[in-house]
């Protein structure tokens, strides 16, 4: 859900303000792969159907395993499978959640981080949430950004999602790029992404680590938690 809509004719003034804030050549090199206004609009139709295909070959590349339905029918991942009748970049969203999640909370309803905004099943999701605070809002920000890459990668609408999940809230704000360098450099520190950003297929082996200030809940990130949970 856009916190803030960005008009059509404004968009490439936004992504200008944005890449001029991003003072890291790799970030830089990264979001021109992703700020093709173009991709700015989600497919229908046959193209639809292709992207659907295509997220549903990276899950099972990745391990996942899917059962019929909706996530609104009960969980988006109810630790055993992902509810596969939804949006191809939902999909996407769901393996990546699937890479980073410690290996302990790999098969926790909803990867142990609470209900997902297409969750039915809430009460569930919400019984096994075990990771909190600024730990598992900075996953969901890895998690958002990873999820995106892999729509990057397959030729899917990656701006798209990027509007969506709030990337460019504050696109003029210097502390907006820095989230989006961090999280990047988190990602490649893990092994999920490679130098050149694009995604990898590695999955998370090691336990949780909570940071301090763990209810320390501040800008961009904030940006893309508030969105997840409406």
């Amino acid at each position: 859900m856009i916190l803030t809509p960005i008009p059509d004719d404004r968009l490439p003034l936004a992504l200008d303000h944005f890449a001029a804030m991003l003072d890291d050549e790799a970030a830089r090199r990264v979001f021109r792969r992703l700020a093709n206004p173009q991709q700015a609009i989600r497919a229908d139709g046959k193209a639809a159907r292709e992207h659907h295909a295509a997220a549903l070959r990276i899950l099972l590349d990745l391990g996942l395993k899917t059962r019929s339905g909706a996530p609104v029918d009960g969980l988006s991942w109810d630790g055993q499978a992902v509810r596969c009748e939804t949006e191809a970049y939902v999909l996407l969203h769901e393996g990546a959640h699937f890479q980073l999640a410690a290996p302990e909370r790999r098969h926790r309803p909803d990867f142990g981080l609470g209900p997902g905004p297409e969750t039915g099943d809430r009460a569930t999701a919400e019984r096994a949430a075990c990771l909190f605070g600024l730990a598992r809002e900075q996953e969901e920000a890895r998690a958002s950004l990873l999820g995106i890459l892999w729509e990057a990668e397959l030729g899917q609408p990656a701006l798209a999602s990027f509007l969506d999940q709030n990337w460019l809230e504050g696109a003029g704000r210097r502390g907006t790029a820095a989230h989006f360098i961090n999280v990047l450099a988190a990602l490649r520190a893990g092994g999920f992404i490679a130098a050149d950003g694009r995604p990898t297929r590695r999955l998370r082996q090691g336990p949780d680590r909570v940071p301090p200030q763990d209810n320390a809940l501040c800008g961009p990130a904030k940006w893309i938690w508030t969105a997840r949970q409406r």
